[in-house]
C-alpha cells in the first residue's frame, strides 16, 4: 500500500526539464505540487492562468491540490502600511486557488532569504552532489551568499532566490533593521486574522514552512525553529486552516528537534497537512551540515521514525520527497533534480508499505 497523495515539486515547463510524463512514471506519484513562478510577489494569481496549470497536470494523469508557494510579499511581513493591500492580494488568490480544487498552500515567513545553503554542489564520496550549510560561510555579507548562490545554479532561478527581490536585497535590509522575532510574530498574527476567515470559508489550508535553516541569520529573526515556535504559531490564531508543513530536513537541521514526535504532536491533531521528506548529515561543527539521499544509513534522520510517526497518527495529508542530490550526470535545479528525488519517493512508499503490512498482522 502506497501513501495516497504523494507528490512531487515541479516549476512548471516553461523553467523545468522535469516533464510531467517523467513524474507520472514514478510508481506511487499521484500529485503535482505546483505554483505560477511568474507572478510578482503580492500580486493576484489569475483564474485563467491557475487554471491552465491545473489542466495540463490533470491531462498528463496527476492531481494538483497543494501549492507551494503563494509567497508573502516583504511589506507583510516588516508591517508596513501597504501591508493591507497585498493582504486583500493575497485572499483573492486564496479564492481563485480554491474555485481549482487547491486543498493546501505551503508558505513562509522568513525575512528576505526563504532558505540558505553555501554550497549548492557539495561533493559526496559516492560522486553524487547535493546542498550543504556552513554556518562560518554566512558571516560575512549577504552579498556574498547571493552571488554563491547564482554562480552555482546551473542558471535556474531557486525558489526564494529570483533576480528581482535579490537585487533589493540593501533596501530590504534597512527595512527590516527594527523587526526582531517579537515583531515579525506580531505582523504574522495580523496576517493569520485576516487571512484564516478566508481560508475556513475557502475550505484551504495554509501549512507554514520552517526556517532552513532554523537559527537567526545576517541578523534577521527566525520565528518557526522547533517545538515552542509552533505552540506559539498556533495560538496566534486558532483554526486548523492555520497550519503548519513539517520539513523533516529543516526540522532536523537543529539537532534538539524530535521530529518524529514533532510529527506525532502536530499531524496526531490535524494541524500539519503537508509534510517535506528528506534526511542530512551532520559535519562536524554544531548546526552544519549537508544534505543526503533519504535512506536512513545515509544521514543523521531515521526516515523509518519519520514513516512510522506518520503512520501511527494516520496520515492521510500530502508529501513529497524534499531536496535531492544530483547523481547519474544530472545537472538540474540544484536540489530539484528528478532521478534521486525519483528513488526517495519509492524509498518513502516502500517503508510506509512495510509499516502498514506489520501493523496489520
Amino acid at each position: 500500500m502506497t501513501m495516497k497523495n504523494m507528490g512531487f515539486r515541479w516549476y512548471g515547463s516553461k523553467s523545468d526539464a522535469i516533464r510531467l510524463k517523467d513524474i507520472r512514471q514514478i510508481p506511487g506519484t499521484t500529485q503535482v505540487v505546483g505554483a505560477l513562478f511568474d507572478i510578482p510577489v503580492g500580486d493576484v494569481w489569475p483564474e485563467s492562468e491557475i487554471k491552465a496549470l491545473k489542466d495540463e497536470v490533470e491531462a498528463a494523469g496527476l492531481k494538483l491540490e497543494v501549492i507551494e508557494s503563494v509567497n508573502i510579499h516583504d511589506d507583510i511581513k516588516i508591517g508596513l502600511p501597504t501591508r493591507d493591500k497585498y493582504i486583500e492580494n493575497y485572499k483573492q488568490t486564496i479564492r481563485n486557488l480554491a474555485k481549482y480544487g487547491i486543498k493546501v498552500i505551503c508558505y513562509n515567513f522568513m525575512p528576505i532569504f526563504d532558505w540558505v545553503r553555501t554550497n549548492l554542489h557539495y561533493p559526496l564520496a559516492d560522486g553524487s552532489t547535493d546542498l550543504a550549510f556552513e554556518h562560518k560561510m554566512v558571516e560575512g555579507s549577504p552579498e556574498d551568499i547571493i552571488k554563491s548562490v547564482e554562480d552555482n545554479s546551473n542558471g535556474y532561478v531557486l525558489p526564494g532566490w529570483e533576480p528581482e527581490r535579490l537585487a533589493e536585497v540593501k533596501r530590504l535590509f534597512k527595512l527590516y533593521k527594527d523587526v526582531d522575532a517579537e515583531k515579525l510574530t506580531a505582523n504574522l498574527k495580523y496576517f493569520l486574522d485576516e487571512i484564516i476567515p478566508v481560508c475556513e470559508e475557502c475550505d484551504v489550508r495554509m501549512a507554514m514552512h520552517p526556517d532552513d535553516p532554523p537559527r537567526p541569520l545576517f541578523g534577521l529573526p527566525r520565528i518557526y525553529k522547533n517545538r515552542e515556535d509552533m505552540l506559539k504559531i498556533e495560538q496566534l490564531h486558532e483554526s486548523k486552516y492555520n497550519g503548519f508543513t513539517i520539513c523533516t530536513g529543516s526540522l532536523a537541521e537543529n539537532p534538539e528537534n524530535d521530529v518524529p514526535a514533532l510529527i506525532r504532536e502536530f499531524v496526531g491533531k490535524d494541524r500539519a497537512p503537508f509534510i517535506h521528506a528528506r534526511n542530512i548529515k551532520f559535519f562536524g561543527n554544531e548546526g552544519d551540515f549537508h544534505e543526503a539521499a533519504h535512506l536512513s544509513s545515509e544521514g543523521d534522520l531515521d526516515m523509518y521514525e519519520v514513516m512510522k510517526a506518520l503512520h501511527d497518527v494516520h496520515f492521510d495529508g500530502y508529501i513529497r520527497p524534499d531536496h535531492g542530490r544530483d547523481i547519474w550526470g544530472e545537472q538540474g535545479r540544484p536540489g530539484y533534480g528528478l532521478y534521486d528525488r525519483a528513488l526517495g519517493i519509492t524509498y518513502l512508499n516502500g517503508l510506509w508499505e512495510a509499516i502498514d503490512k506489520e501493523e496489520r498482522e
